[in-house]
């Protein structure tokens, strides 16, 4: 997992063949007039889901993890609490191979941090997350999460 500013996304563009592109597409597009829904920036390879939401109370969290694609999370608007574990932390749950999506258990695991305009999250398969926890009391969030392909 990598957390930081996206002002400092060039340090990391050497990680995996494909961040830069994601991170072009960050730095590069007026963020403001992308609505909701999902659009592709290179094919499959690298696409983008811009999400609005409410964040949610920690009791209603479920932990995720992904096995075809890298996530590049990035808060345009609000804040959100944000939890990450390490797949040996965790069990393993149900794997849904049309959606990349890995259910995980772990009651009490995990450390958190709030997620702010302007940062970004990178998550590799062997990184649990759980994303869009709630500060204090709800709020809307609006966020880009950059899917970027393991594989060719």
């Amino acid at each position: 997992m990598i957390v930081d500013q996206l002002a400092n996304a060039s340090v990391y563009r050497a990680v995996h063949k494909r961040l830069g592109t994601a991170f072009d597409y960050l730095e590069k597009t007026d963020l403001s007039k992308i609505h909701p829904g999902t659009h592709e920036i290179d094919g499959r390879k690298v696409y983008v889901m811009v999400q609005q939401y409410d964040t949610k109370p920690m009791e209603k969290g479920r932990w995720e993890a992904h096995r075809k694609y890298i996530d590049v999370q990035y808060v345009h608007q609000g804040v959100e609490r944000f939890g990450y574990a390490s797949l040996r932390e965790l069990q393993p749950g149900n794997y849904d191979e049309a959606k990349d999506f890995l259910s995980l258990e772990g009651e009490g695991k995990g450390d958190f941090f709030l997620v702010r305009p302007g940062t970004f999250v990178v998550l590799f398969p062997q990184d649990g997350h759980m994303p869009g926890m709630a500060v204090s009391t709800p709020q809307p969030v609006k966020k880009f999460v950059v899917k970027v392909a393991v594989g060719d």
